[in-house]
């Protein structure tokens, strides 16, 4: 072979690998992206349950206008929703701080590994007719 015909070959193959590498950093941006999308989907609909938790009167196994009911462990988040929902393919739901009157504070952390070693990390503070998502990583 000739040197033109090595040097085709060499940058053939560089191309290549260069190709393969950027697909792989798009490949995971997605998954971190999806992951991301898919947490915040989850806390929205778990604001939506706390807020009607909120609403349902005392005498139904609600709230009574007061998020004081939703502890921050396995008996407050299973007031909103399932043990196999609080820990799904998307994340791990939890009561970050127990309600009290007028706020309670819901976490979500995903499940897709960002690129400093950390995982995805939201929290919702619930109202009676609001709520604020954060993102902490």
């Amino acid at each position: 072979m000739g040197q033109q015909q090595l040097l085709l070959i060499i940058l053939g193959v560089l191309i290549v690998g260069l190709a393969v590498s950027v697909a792989i950093i798009m490949y995971n941006d997605y998954l971190i992206t999806e992951n991301r999308d898919d947490v915040q989907r989850d806390l929205v609909m778990i604001t939506t349950k706390a807020q009607h938790y909120y609403y349902t009167p005392l005498s139904m196994a609600g709230g009574g206008n007061s998020f004081v009911g939703l502890t921050a462990d396995a008996s407050g988040i299973g007031k909103l929703i399932s043990t196999e929902f609080s820990d799904n393919e998307n994340g791990t739901y939890t009561i970050q701080t127990a309600g009290v009157q007028d706020i309670v504070i819901v976490q979500g952390k995903g499940k897709v590994m960002l690129p400093d070693g950390t995982f995805p990390l939201y929290y919702c503070r619930v109202r009676a007719r609001k709520y604020l998502m954060q993102q902490i990583n």
